[in-house]
């Protein structure tokens, strides 16, 4: 079946700000916007944080979050204008017509119900399948995405597997009822390249195969490029440039769109030779409770003053396992940790309070980060109390402070989590870590809900407060392009052990071992077919061995 499945019209989003001291005000932050969608097509919005990429998308399943208000235009899904629906017909119409695939599963899944019961629940209640075809389906659907054990992956809990790997969960759960439209909201961004690579070969197949047709909302454009047929670029909530991908991506026209696709222009300064590590990890293996496994395995890594670490490697391979261990919420098994020369205490709460404020760790997952309940300043505030006894208008210029230099400003202090963006979100974690003076920061995918525009900025950030105060990182990340251009030294993690270890020079030139091989061919590139080109190139490698 072709033609239009979903058209817009003249979209317009609303919503009301308490701006301090001052009355409620209705804003616009959606302007006019327009577009058609064809069935077993795909659209890419792309844009800043902020730009409004998701509140769109949430319109298209007749939503407004957060206080957000549909104020004007129209969404006609299937023929008929689905915000004239009504509280019923809106229940009817999600989970089973339009699906959605949310930035962050960790924050979406209910952490007490297994994954299978909760991939299946919609498709069952609203009768598109039987419990038994929506567990065979979900079942075939998580072989599809690449998930371990697909048969019995379904029966572990939301914390019983990695972040990439309940992404792809859900991704499961939006394909399963076969809807109409689906909503990907940043699908890949919690997943490794060589992971991302599967998920969006997935995504394709399943469009092509059952005709549903979607939306893709990223800041990456080179993943967009891979699996829209046309890309709208959105700014400040309007529409900057829509074109097809093609088009955007070889021939932009506005001038915002050619610096969203020149972007990553920043690279650390040179620095070589010796220098004494204020870290050193050794022969450190760690294992969770009640696992007969370690996660990781004899790691010996150092970080020095004024230089980056970059740890890299899939979804699983123990990078974010290596960050709790140094940080004392997993004790170490076997190994020691010396800070400054001296070893570490193995568990958080027998560590001092100095050495607390030392390491500091910057979330992969803003939005499970943060204290609902409480607002900015006083999240950023928390640690200026807890370390240095700061109150009153010292510490209220303080967080002032940090608000700048993170692009926010001061009239973000007293707004929540649930009223911030994505990358929003992000950024006030960073200001909370850089807010105890920390001597080391492990950044633990700091950038990977930004888009590029934004993320260069952080980037800017962290290595000029890097050169200022002389602090040292462990960035854990997938994104390589981000490892170009902020890394000293690599380690490559691969099933808990590193395979690859070693100034950055020497690690990103060949030879190669196969995995770290693999790692940099699966690095999204900006130009079209690029996906295809990796898929048949892994075909035939696989049909050699």
């Amino acid at each position: 079946m072709t033609g239009t499945l979903l058209k817009v019209r003249d979209l317009r989003i609303g919503a009301t700000i308490y701006p301090p001291g001052a009355a409620a005000e209705d804003i616009e932050i959606v302007h006019g916007v327009s577009f058609d969608l064809e069935r077993g097509k795909v659209l890419g919005l792309i844009g800043e944080s902020g730009a409004g990429k998701s509140t769109i998308g949430l319109a298209s399943l007749a939503y407004g979050r957060g206080g957000v208000r549909i104020t004007g235009g129209e969404v006609h899904l299937n023929g008929r204008d689905i915000l004239s629906l009504g509280p019923k017909g809106h229940r009817d119409l999600r989970g089973a017509e339009v699906s959605y695939v949310s930035q962050s599963a960790a924050a979406s899944f209910n952490p007490s119900k297994p994954i299978l019961q909760q991939v299946t629940e919609a498709t069952i209640r609203h009768g598109r399948l039987s419990a038994r075809e929506a567990e065979a389906r979900a079942i075939d659907l998580f072989r599809q995405l690449g998930l371990p054990e697909p048969e019995t992956i379904g029966q572990r809990y939301p914390h019983q597997v990695s972040g990439g790997q309940l992404q792809r969960c859900m991704t499961a759960l939006a394909l399963c009822p076969k809807p109409d439209l689906v909503v990907f909201d940043e699908p890949t961004t919690a997943l490794d390249v060589t992971t991302q690579i599967d998920v969006l070969k997935a995504i394709k197949d399943a469009i092509a195969a059952t005709g549903v047709a979607a939306l893709y909302i990223t800041h990456d454009l080179a993943v967009v490029a891979q699996v829209s047929d046309e890309i709208m670029v959105l700014r400040n909530g309007a529409t900057v440039e829509h074109g097809t991908a093609e088009q955007i991506i070889s021939a932009p026209q506005e001038a915002y769109t050619q610096a969203l696709v020149s972007v990553r222009s920043t690279q650390n300064p040179a620095r070589t030779g010796p220098a004494t590590p204020v870290v050193e990890i050794r022969n450190v293996s760690a294992r969770y409770k009640g696992l007969d496994a370690d996660i990781v395995s004899d790691i010996s890594v150092e970080l020095v003053p004024g230089r980056t670490l970059a740890v890299v490697g899939e979804s699983g391979s123990g990078k974010s396992t290596l960050a709790r261990v140094l940080t004392g919420l997993l004790p170490p098994r076997e190994g020691k940790i010396l800070f400054e020369g001296r070893a570490l205490a193995r568990e958080y709460d027998a560590r001092p309070r100095d050495d607390l404020r030392e390491i500091q760790m910057i979330y992969q997952m803003a939005d499970v980060a943060m204290n609902p309940r409480q607002n900015v300043g006083t999240i950023i505030g928390r640690p200026l109390e807890f370390y240095f006894g700061m109150k009153g208008s010292e510490k209220v210029r303080r967080v002032r402070e940090l608000l700048d230099a993170i692009d926010l400003g001061a009239e973000f202090a007293d707004r929540y989590p649930a009223e911030l963006s994505g990358g929003q979100k992000q950024r006030v974690c960073i200001a909370r870590a850089l807010a105890a003076k920390p001597k080391v920061i492990i950044c633990d995918e700091v950038t990977s809900a930004l888009d590029p525009l934004v993320a260069e900025g952080i980037l800017k950030l962290l290595l000029d407060l890097q050169t200022a105060e002389g602090v040292a990182y462990m960035f854990i990340t997938h994104d390589l392009a981000t490892v170009r251009a902020i890394a000293d030294t690599i380690a490559v993690m691969h099933r808990g052990k590193i395979v690859r270890y070693g100034p950055k020079p020497q690690v990103l030139s060949p030879p190669f071992d196969d995995y770290t091989d693999l790692l940099l061919g699966s690095v999204p590139e900006m130009r079209i077919g690029w996906l295809e080109e990796v898929i048949a190139r892994r075909k035939m490698e696989s049909a050699g061995h």
